[in-house]
């Protein structure tokens, strides 16, 4: 009996004691009391031993099946991206699963290797949320209960950011657009004020603002930056005014006014080891004096109030200054290289390695096509041939869209068009506060715009429109002549059919608008 005892432990994989035959069985009926308690005499028929292949160094029978080819390659990641998007593991153990959300709340899944940056899990979203703009995009590090939100740089590898979070936290990351991000580099006197720059550099002398900061950049660096800012005293609401000085060596404060002289600087931090924040919320937050709120904390500690640091500016461009030269002095040349990279980025993408002309497999598919023939569509070779093709084919839908227009209203009520709510610079109801929020969170450049619903006026819609760090809101009013509806921010003196007609003019001319409508404002679904 010790043998029949000892075939059933050894088919149910458990011990032979009986805790371990009951906690197996469960709840069954069958038991192996009986078999202890027979009389020796009675002859009983043994187990059968069931043979199994599970012997170290042979393969399971399923291993031996061909696998099923991949109908969709295009769909997958590359075999040697650092990123893989699957709810499947990789076969690889060096993947790490994360988590990104949209803007729409919804989140996908996303493997990553140990080194991957924030460039390159951005290029693996654009290919699989099927982005038509290819730039611009960015990771944020945000913080909802501390309202604290981060673009992370390009180069920056996003393990070791999450690295320092705390588990018990509530951060995430955003994919979203940020058309900000670098653009100190193309105007940088809209970002460096004179009255900011420090001119305590002898050697500087003699250079106009526009070129100190112009040779600086080129040189991965930043100019010193001075000025008041509103600081949250620890463990208290009051907010007291200090003047700081930001210089490569670190961030001071002066302990009398604004004076600068060594033994009135107080040293604040290292910039190298700070990450600095933009503070959503700040009023009612922290009590700040100003929206334009921002922090500093230590780039490897979890996120804890009591090491931030919570300064706030006057204006938005007094922040922007700030932020940006705190960037500029942690990461240097590092910027620019990113800055570089980040114009090539739709060439940089992924190519197949059986490409001979350069081109990638997405851009080789699009061909201009010719269907005028009878016998069937042909591939236009010629480069000047395309190009004639397309302007065609855009006047076409020019006189297309003028047809359109010239159409009678049949219905003499109200007829406004809703193509409006296809397109993605249109943001439906929501608020003025909103908005803005969503403007500065994907840059405040030059031209950002987006449309949304009025809420104080019935059937009229609002532009929202960047220009110079501000937003600017204009009023679109719905307006009758000859029968038929039309739109104006002119009382009446351009008449666009409806707001798409609206944004494609602004989009040439700049109308009313101190800038030509250039960025819209989206917001991308995972």
């Amino acid at each position: 009996m010790m043998e029949v005892a000892g075939h059933w432990s050894e088919v149910f994989g458990g011990s032979e004691s009986s805790e371990g035959t009951e906690n197996l069985l469960g709840s069954s009926t069958l038991t192996l009391a009986p078999l202890v308690a027979d009389s020796p005499t009675i002859r009983r028929s043994q187990p059968i031993l069931i043979n199994t292949n599970r012997i170290k160094g042979v393969e399971p029978l399923s291993s031996s099946v061909p696998a099923i080819p991949n109908p969709f390659p295009e769909l997958c990641s590359p075999s040697k991206s650092p990123v893989l998007i699957s709810s499947l593991p990789p076969p690889s153990s060096d993947k790490h699963l994360i988590k990104v959300y949209g803007e729409d709340s919804h989140s996908r899944s996303v493997w990553v290797s140990p080194e991957a940056t924030a460039r390159e899990v951005c290029q693996m979203l654009v290919q699989t949320a099927h982005c038509s703009d290819q730039e611009n995009w960015a990771l944020l590090e945000v913080h909802p209960a501390l309202g604290l939100e981060r673009c992370l740089e390009d180069h920056e590898v996003v393990l070791e950011v999450q690295s320092s979070w705390s588990l018990k936290g509530d951060t995430k990351l955003v994919f979203c657009k940020n058309y900000a991000k670098y653009e100190f580099f193309r105007k940088p006197m809209l970002f460096f004020p004179e009255s900011m720059i420090s001119d305590s550099a002898d050697v500087n002398k003699g250079l106009t603002s526009s070129e100190l900061i112009q040779n600086l950049l080129k040189s991965g660096t930043c100019p010193e930056i001075q000025g008041f800012l509103h600081v949250k005293e620890p463990s208290r609401k009051a907010w007291k005014k200090v003047y700081f000085f930001l210089r490569r060596s670190g961030l001071y404060c002066s302990t009398k006014g604004s004076s600068k002289e060594p033994r009135h600087l107080q040293y604040v931090a290292d910039v190298k080891d700070l990450n600095v924040y933009t503070v959503v919320n700040s009023r009612k937050l922290y009590g700040a004096p100003a929206d334009f709120t921002f922090c500093i904390k230590p780039s490897r500690n979890p996120v804890r109030t009591q090491d931030l640091k919570i300064l706030c500016a006057e204006n938005e461009q007094t922040r922007t200054c700030w932020t940006s030269s705190f960037r500029l002095f942690k990461h240097g040349k590092q910027l620019q290289c990113n800055y570089q990279l980040s114009k090539l980025a739709p060439r940089s993408l992924e190519r197949p390695t059986n490409s001979t002309d350069g081109k990638s497999k997405s851009e080789a598919s699009l061909v201009a096509m010719d269907f005028s023939g009878k016998a069937g569509g042909r591939v236009i070779q010629n480069p000047t041939e395309a190009q004639s093709a397309e302007r065609e084919e855009g006047q076409a839908w020019r006189r297309r869209e003028a047809l359109r227009c010239s159409l009678p209203n049949l219905s003499s009520g109200t007829r406004p068009s809703s193509i409006h709510k296809t397109q993605q610079w249109f943001h439906g109801g929501v608020s003025r506060k909103d908005a803005q929020r969503l403007i500065e969170k994907q840059g405040l450049v030059d031209g950002m715009f987006l449309i949304r619903d009025s809420q104080q006026h019935a059937q009229c819609f609002v532009l929202s429109l960047c220009y110079k760090l501000k937003t600017k809101h204009y009023l679109v009013i719905p307006c009758e002549e000859g029968g038929r509806k039309y739109y104006t921010m002119d009382d009446g003196l351009t008449l666009f059919v409806d707001l798409l007609q609206l944004v494609e003019f602004h989009q040439i001319n700049k109308g009313i608008l101190p800038v030509c409508l250039k960025h819209p404002c989206v917001c991308v679904a995972l």
